[in-house]
């Protein structure tokens, strides 16, 4: 599973960055390799200062070795290594009509001192950050990862829409970090869910990615904007800054298991701001976008 697994998100890696090159128009990824001193390692593709994406990270890797006693004690075991690969991705656009972006699909494999596999699960999702709120996007955002989930199991898209409000929610400010999406961790083997069905869900959330944002870009991409509507984009980049150096759990992973620095704050924007006790005018796009953020809403 773990080989196959590999393989998938090698190839979602070369499909979404070329996709992504080919809409920016200017810009093209940087790749890096890099190893990991106690096993595994990487590759980083990074974009910055295109046209259309002012920085955006499409990183995969494959890491193993001894659980680290941070995560040991997290997972409640003892004496156990690990195999982990994922694809994790961020993309913040220029233009702030356009949405930041995230999306995280992995494969987790524990064994015990004698190498035997001892517990595996599925996890990952994607979301979506916008800074000015059109609906029909988020309508579009949600009703595609609404179909990926219901060719698996009708529960799953409420299930895990639900998770992801849960998740992505910053509990210092009370609100939402965007409009949601797809959330989901530790799926394991059950009665009526195999790891292969589980594999089959997992690819097919991911393989559904492109088609979940890039209509969004494509229709946002060259609308008009001021300063005051950037300025607005660089404080809500702050507000993400946090989420993810306080509560994301990939974040803590990866700096906890030594990972690559780089790779894993690929996900923090180039431009942001943090504006003394801001408020945005009553009645404004702004103000209408707190309200949606403060109260997650159902929109399919």
């Amino acid at each position: 599973m773990k080989d196959k697994f590999y393989a998938y998100i090698q190839q979602l890696q070369d499909t979404i960055t070329s996709k992504l090159e080919a809409l920016d128009g200017t810009a093209k990824f940087r790749e890096d390799h890099w190893e990991r001193p106690e096993g595994g390692g990487g590759r980083s593709r990074v974009i910055e200062n295109g046209a259309v994406f002012e920085k955006g990270g499409v990183n995969i890797s494959a890491v193993h070795g001894a659980l680290p006693q941070s995560m040991q004690n997290y997972f409640g075991v003892k004496d156990a290594d690990f195999f982990a690969c994922g694809l994790s991705l961020v993309i913040h656009p220029k233009n702030p009509m356009v949405p930041t972006v995230h999306a995280n699909w992995r494969y987790f494999e524990m064994y015990n001192k004698e190498g035997k596999l001892v517990d595996q699960w599925f996890g990952g999702g994607q979301d979506l950050t916008p800074y000015y709120l059109f609906d029909e996007d988020a309508k579009h955002f949600h009703t595609i990862c609404k179909n990926a989930c219901d060719k698996h199991n009708p529960d799953f898209y409420s299930t895990y829409k639900a998770k992801c409000d849960d998740y992505f929610w910053n509990t210092h400010r009370n609100e939402a970090r965007g409009v949601g999406g797809l959330f989901y961790d530790y799926c394991k083997a059950t009665k009526t869910m195999s790891m292969e069905d589980w594999y089959n869900f997992e690819t097919e959330v991911g393989n559904s990615f492109l088609e979940a944002y890039v209509p969004i870009v494509e229709k946002r991409k060259d609308l008009p904007y001021t300063k005051e509507q950037r300025d607005w984009q660089e404080i809500r980049r702050g507000r993400y800054v946090e989420f993810n150096l306080v509560h994301d759990k990939g974040t803590l992973f990866g700096l906890k298991t030594n990972g690559r620095i780089e790779s894993i704050l690929m996900s923090l924007p180039p431009h942001v701001q943090w504006v003394y006790d801001h408020h945005p005018v009553k009645g404004s796009e702004e103000e209408r976008l707190l309200k949606v953020l403060a109260q997650p809403k159902d929109w399919v």
